[in-house]
C-alpha cells in the first residue's frame, strides 16, 4: 500500500514557475514508476509526466515538453514535477500517481496506475 500526498500548487502569472512535491509512504516507493496527472473539470484526466523506479527513464506528453521536468529522490520518498514557463492552458488539479514496475516501457495511461495522491490546484492567470 502507497499513500501520496501533493504539494507545491497555486497561482502563478503565465510565464512563471511551480515545484510540485509528491510525498509516498512506506518502504518500497523505489519499487514504483511515478507519474503526474492533470484534470480540469469536466474533462478527462490526462497523462503529464513519468520515470522509472530508478528515474534514469522518463517520459512527457508534447505539451510540457521542455517546460517540465519530471524527477524522483529515493532516499526521500518524494518525486518533483518542476515547471516552467506556464501557461493558462496548464491550469488544472495535479495528481501524483504509482504503479509497481520494475519494467523500462514508462505507460500513460490512467487506470495503469495503482494509487493516487488527492490532488493539488495548480492556477495559471494569463
Amino acid at each position: 500500500q502507497v499513500q501520496l500526498v501533493e504539494s507545491g500548487g497555486g497561482l502563478v502569472q503565465a510565464g512563471g514557475s511551480l515545484r510540485l512535491s509528491c510525498a509516498a509512504s512506506g518502504r518500497t516507493f523505489s519499487s514504483y514508476h511515478m507519474g503526474w496527472f492533470r484534470q480540469v473539470r469536466g474533462k478527462e484526466r490526462e497523462f503529464v509526466a513519468a520515470l522509472t523506479s530508478s528515474g534514469s527513464s522518463t517520459k512527457y506528453v508534447d505539451s510540457v515538453k521542455g517546460r517540465f521536468t519530471i524527477s524522483r529522490d529515493n532516499a526521500k520518498n518524494t518525486v518533483y514535477l518542476q515547471m516552467n514557463n506556464l501557461k493558462p492552458e496548464d491550469t488544472a488539479v495535479y495528481y501524483c500517481a504509482a504503479r509497481r514496475s520494475d519494467a523500462i516501457l514508462i505507460v500513460a495511461t490512467t487506470s495503469r496506475y495503482n494509487y493516487w495522491g488527492q490532488g493539488t490546484q495548480v492556477t495559471v492567470s494569463s
